[in-house]
């Protein structure tokens, strides 16, 4: 999910193009920018009910573009705010009778500041802070007086990605000085102590995308493979396995990018299904990819996709929300195809026990890819 907003247009499919839309990590909720023009609003859609509806939550004057969006699992919605270019405010909006309550937190004085995902422990936000050689961390709810800065790494930092249930283990894409990026391990319950995390080559960038603390399942983005060009791989936390990049995620002509790992599948990172947004001239659609296949099925998205956002059941069914002229607010529902011919991969058990703190994955060789692709 993203947290950055754009301004909302119509289509001449009738779709809605609203701004970005996010999901709290149980599922629950979610914000995005709602409206048309200069008259955007908060937006809150409850999502673990019977049908998904929504709730506006427009205040006296109307939110700018760049406002930023999320939930939290209470049901209220933080938003941050950017005043006179370089002061960044934040606020809690909750339904109240007929209107919208708003409850101010504070303020944090930035020039390049960005809402990181929705804290898995759903009562925490979090917010970067990149600057020309250092990338603060600040915690804008959930503490006891107002923002707080948690941790200062160094380099600059992009990217974010939870890598526990707690929402103590924070990852991030790495640059110190003119080298390449790395994806660190930020601890922010020591202060913001860094652990290195991935390394496939020492000259390659690489990215952690997303990451399932049920299964360790890790995908990534690298140019290890063909320096130049960056590919899609899978990874296990913890693990000292090879690194994959199945060729059936490369597609020529699109851009593909995951947005939604299957839940629940404890220890089994093979079994997880894998929801990517497929980006090419012709629009935006849907795969579905799971690492222990050897093919990527692509399907059309429903009209008015809020492209890029969705969430998986543990069964396996994935959830798409999309909005149009007629449905303000809908989730459709989409399966994994059948593989044709089940491939049998050996199992990723990771190696030792599992611990809260990551494991540095092996700077593996970039070979035996078939049985993943």
């Amino acid at each position: 999910m993203t947290a950055c907003a754009i301004e909302t247009t119509a289509e001449d499919d009738g779709a809605v193009r609203p701004a970005g839309f996010t999901i709290t990590a149980n599922g629950a909720y979610a914000a995005r920018l709602a409206g048309a023009g200069d008259a955007l609003y908060a937006e809150r859609w409850t999502l673990d009910g019977p049908e998904p509806y929504a709730v506006p939550l427009p205040l006296d004057q109307p939110e700018e573009p760049d406002a930023q969006l999320v939930p939290l699992a209470d049901g209220r919605v933080l938003i941050g705010r950017r005043v006179d270019g370089h002061r960044n405010t934040f606020s809690l909006l909750y339904p109240t009778g007929p209107g919208t309550g708003e409850l101010p937190l504070g303020s944090v004085e930035a020039a390049h500041l960005t809402l990181l995902p929705p804290s898995p422990d759903g009562i925490c936000a979090y917010a970067m802070c990149v600057g020309a050689d250092t990338t603060t961390i600040w915690l804008v709810a959930g503490g006891a007086f107002g923002p707080e800065q948690v941790a200062e790494v160094k380099g600059r930092c992009a990217g974010g990605v939870w890598l526990d249930r707690t929402g103590r283990m924070l990852a991030l894409d790495r640059r110190l000085d003119d080298g390449p990026v790395k994806a660190v391990a930020v601890d922010l319950e020591r202060g913001g102590e860094v652990t290195p995390l991935l390394q496939i080559t020492e000259e390659s960038d690489d990215r952690l995308l997303m990451a399932d603390p049920d299964s360790g399942l890790l995908l990534i983005r690298s140019d290890a493979p063909s320096p130049g060009h960056e590919r899609l791989g899978w990874g296990v936390l913890g693990s000292l396995l090879p690194i994959r990049f199945p060729e059936c995620l490369r597609l020529d002509d699109a851009a593909v990018t995951p947005f939604a790992v299957q839940p629940g599948q404890a220890l089994l990172p093979e079994t997880c299904s894998v929801a990517l947004r497929i980006d090419a001239a012709a629009g935006s659609w849907v795969g579905m990819w799971c690492p222990s296949g050897r093919r990527m099925h692509q399907l059309a998205a429903p009209v008015g996709w809020l492209a890029g956002s969705g969430l998986w059941t543990p069964e396996g069914v994935l959830r798409l929300p999309y909005a149009t002229d007629g449905t303000t607010c809908g989730l459709a529902a989409l399966e994994m195809p059948p593989e044709p011919e089940p491939v049998a991969l050996a199992p990723l058990v990771p190696v030792g026990p599992r611990i809260c703190r990551p494991v540095p994955l092996q700077q593996a060789p970039l070979t035996d890819r078939k049985a993943a692709g």
